[in-house]
């Protein structure tokens, strides 16, 4: 990580001028979002001039054949049209020194062609923010940023807007304000479309019904320290959006959302800075340097989807290779804070056939293939749910990543396998890889290795048992989901925070990189603390990102100085860091009041600082992530101190609470290994595994015995029938389980006796329950259990008993055992 700051120079005049000549096509009329357009037109025929350097070849192979087409940029910026004309067609080393007055090709994401299409300059798509990444993503291919082992987009940290902590207004908890304000105005206008309720409900829902989810809903839109910068009021006032009135008037509608959201914001008390503190200056989240994705390695991304969007449904396919498989948002799918999609009940996100068509082209061509996801399950109970899919149904497919309760299930289409991508590649149950929590989930494919997983840049070890076939026989008609399958019955729970196909098999160096990038909406904030410490240039970063919906992450304080020459030339003390938000320290989760060091020479690097503490912290969101103002307190930080006095914490009082059971119950994995180890059948077994893995949501998952259900005792009944089903049928461990006993005999002949049928009942008593034990059941009172079972069973309603019985009545006997207390208490 580089830190300096950007001087002004040549290069930088140049941009200003040409952000004059970008404001507007057609002699700077007001520019306009061009429509919906997913595929680009043909790129100009080109038949100019040869590159002129290896750099130009690399802007007309990853930029201009993709902005040269006249529904991008082609139609305004090309030869004899607008200025600059980086999109001209008649010699392409022109065409490039336009560009490079548009271009940051350092810091690509900066680039004033990136900003102005992400600020609806022309933008292609209904999505101002995927049309910017797609640029940046085009401009970073070119820069090179794509290439070799290292790959991706290198941060350079940038100094932030000086800004003094102001006093501030925060979202009240009560929503009885803004039920009297501005709800009753978006209610009856905006809730034709903007309700959960509507006939074609579209989000963010603040019109709904429901005053909780309005008022939620509500509050991004909604700017209380400055009314006039909400986005309802710009929605009306600029941007003419749904307007009301008869005849419809946009300035008198705009004026009456102004003045609901100036009331509101009037009724809140505003929140004073206590001046004895020791302050940094204060920024937003949205102020910092974009942190996520740093150094990704994505030089063969084919797809890839960020979920930036936040609103809609549509993610859109950022990786810049088309044709781009946009996933449609459906069921209970929805957007999260931090940049993802959540999957309840029966949610998914889909492509269309045609578009998904794209991963049949190039990786059929390639041989191989990656899947690359960040993930966050829900649960670690549920089986037979599929987080990523290109399949057409529930028995046809191309590949799946599956979550199967603690392990991950792929499956993969190839020359070796059936059309469902079977045998699947399951996952060691004992290493439990499947976590509910954020997760780095990566699949690869090659004919060499077959598949191979990775988990937060980890291999996992399992080896593929089927190799070396090709993707031949793949299908072009399937289409790619996340969250489900295409038939809908296979649900999976849980976020999904980044999604992207690559057409190689990424090395492990490749997906260690992508792992340590991170992801989601993650900054680096620079407090500046400059007048503190009497240095300029000198801050302390956080790596900071909108955790979830409700909280912020911050994590590992860093004391740097842009200037790369600066060396501390003696010790900066630094004691008792607190954040601030919106004007008051926040009153929980301060982990870095602890925190004393010394910055000092031997430990500060001019690239990376001095880290001042490897621990994070979460934080609560209040008016969310563009509007609230960070800041930072000190006990003590360079010659200034403030003594703080802690309240003293009222003692608890003790309470006496009801003695919980010594005794437990095993989980599912557990109750599996064992009803495996006492049988001698190996879980693997197919009936057995597809059994286990059938009943396994009905299992015990959580040790107290108080929780055990009827469920999980039928589930633990049928999973100890089968284990028995497997031991009696197999020639060679039944008779070794029951040493002498005939299985062929009829019921009569085999259990004629109580010496007879002990031949069965004493192998169960000692290999499932045992002797001499401390605490178990009297062996002669599970022996007469047993007797009368047996006796039972073998009169069969007083008529001939069909072949095969004496098998069937020693399968009862040994599961009324299997699957008892002896087993499933711990």
């Amino acid at each position: 990580m580089k830190a300096q700051l950007q001087p002004m120079t040549l290069s930088r005049l140049l941009l200003g001028l040409a952000a004059l000549a970008l404001g507007a096509c057609s002699g700077g009329a007001p520019t306009t979002q061009n429509p919906n357009i997913q595929l680009a037109a043909a790129a100009a025929a080109y038949s100019g001039p040869a590159p002129g350097s290896a750099d130009v070849q690399a802007f007309e192979a990853n930029l201009w054949v993709n902005i040269s087409p006249s529904n991008r940029c082609g139609a305004c910026h090309k030869a004899g049209g607008q200025s600059p004309m980086f999109a001209r067609s008649d010699d392409i080393n022109q065409a490039y020194s336009a560009a490079l007055t548009v271009v940051n090709l350092s810091q690509p994401e900066t680039s004033l062609m990136v900003q102005k299409v992400g600020s609806g300059h022309n933008c292609w798509l209904a999505s101002t923010q995927a049309c910017a990444d797609i640029l940046t993503t085009w401009i970073s291919n070119w820069a090179g940023g794509g290439a070799g082992t290292s790959g991706g987009t290198q941060i350079q940290l940038t100094a932030p807007p000086s800004q003094t902590v102001g006093a501030t207004k925060v979202f009240p908890t009560d929503t009885t304000l803004f039920q009297s304000t501005v709800y009753p105005v978006v209610q009856q206008w905006c809730s034709r479309c903007h309700s959960d309720t509507a006939a074609t409900p579209q989000s963010p829902y603040f019109a709904s019904d429901n005053i909780a989810t309005a008022y939620a809903a509500a509050q991004p839109e909604i700017s209380l320290n400055s009314p006039p910068s909400s986005n309802f009021y710009i929605r009306l006032a600029q941007q003419s959006h749904n307007c009301w009135g008869n005849p419809v008037n946009c300035p008198a509608s705009a004026a009456t959302m102004l003045a609901a959201i100036q009331a509101f914001a009037n009724g809140i008390t505003v929140t004073p800075v206590d001046p004895s503190l020791i302050v940094s200056k204060a920024l937003t989240l949205t102020q910092g340097t974009v942190a996520s994705g740093a150094n990704r390695y994505d030089a063969h991304d084919i797809a890839k989807w960020q979920f930036k969007e936040g609103t809609g449904l549509t993610a859109y396919d950022t990786s810049g290779v088309d044709p781009s498989m946009d996933l449609t948002l459906s069921g209970d799918a929805a957007w999260v804070g931090g940049w993802g999609i959540s999957f309840t009940t029966n949610g998914r996100a889909q492509a269309s056939t045609a578009t998904s068509s794209k991963l049949y082209n190039k990786l059929t061509a390639a041989g191989q293939y990656s899947v690359e996801l960040w993930v966050n399950a829900a649960n670690v109970t549920q089986t037979k749910a599929y987080v990523a899919s290109y399949s057409g149904g529930d028995t046809l497919r191309n590949f799946t990543v599956a979550q199967n309760a603690f392990q991950y299930n792929i499956f993969n289409r190839n020359s070796n396998s059936d059309l469902n991508g079977a045998p699947t590649l399951l996952t060691n149950a004992s290493n439990q890889l499947a976590q509910a929590a954020l997760q780095h989930v990566v699949l690869t494919y090659d004919p060499t290795h077959g598949r191979r997983l990775y988990v937060n840049g980890v291999f996992t070890g399992d080896i593929d048992g089927s190799t070396g076939g090709t993707l031949n026989n793949w299908d072009s008609s399937f289409a790619f989901l996340l969250g489900n399958e295409t038939s809908g019955d296979h649900p999976w729970q849980g976020v999904v925070r980044f999604a992207a196909v690559h057409d190689v098999a990424l090395t492990l160096q490749q997906i260690q990189q992508n792992y340590a990038a991170g992801v989601g909406a993650s900054y680096y904030l620079l407090f500046d603390i400059s007048g503190l410490v009497s240095i300029p240039q000198s801050y302390i970063m956080f790596t900071a990102s909108q955790y979830d919906s409700y909280s912020y992450l911050f994590d590992r304080p860093t004391f740097i100085n842009l200037d790369p020459t600066f060396k501390p030339s003696s010790n900066i003390p630094i004691a008792g860091i607190r954040i601030g938000l919106n004007g008051v320290e926040v009153p929980v989760d301060q982990a870095y009041i602890p925190l004393s060091v010394n910055v000092n020479a031997n430990d500060y690097s001019p690239t990376s600082g001095q880290l001042l503490s490897p621990i994070g912290t979460v934080i609560p969101l209040q008016n969310g992530p563009g509007a609230d103002q960070f800041f930072l307190t000190f006990a003590q930080i360079g010659t200034s101190s403030h003594t703080y006095t802690d309240a003293t914490p009222t003692p608890p009082t003790p309470v006496d609470l009801v003695a919980s059971s010594e005794i437990g119950v095993r989980v599912f994995d557990e109750v599996n290994a064992t009803m495996s180890k006492l049988s001698t059948v190996s879980p693997t077994v197919p009936a057995v595994n597809v059994t286990y893995l059938t009943v396994q949501q009905q299992l015990p998952t959580v040790f107290d015995i108080q929780s055990i259900s009827s469920g999980a005792q039928i589930a633990g009944t049928q999973l100890a029938m089968q284990y028995c089903q497997a031991l009696v049928n197999d020639p060679t461990l039944g008779p070794a389980f029951f040493p002498g006993f005939n299985f062929a005999a009829a019921p009569g002949t085999a259990f004629g006796s109580t010496s007879a049928m002990d031949q069965i009942v004493q192998p169960l008593i000692n290999n499932l329950i045992g002797q001499n034990i401390a605490t178990q059941p009297s062996a002669s009172v599970v022996s007469n259990e047993l007797y009368n079972l047996i006796s039972n069973l073998s009169t069969c309603g007083g008529s001939t008993c069909p072949a095969g019985r004496t098998q069937v009545i020693t399968m009862a006997a040994c599961a009324a055992v299997l699957s008892s207390a002896t087993t499933s208490i711990k």
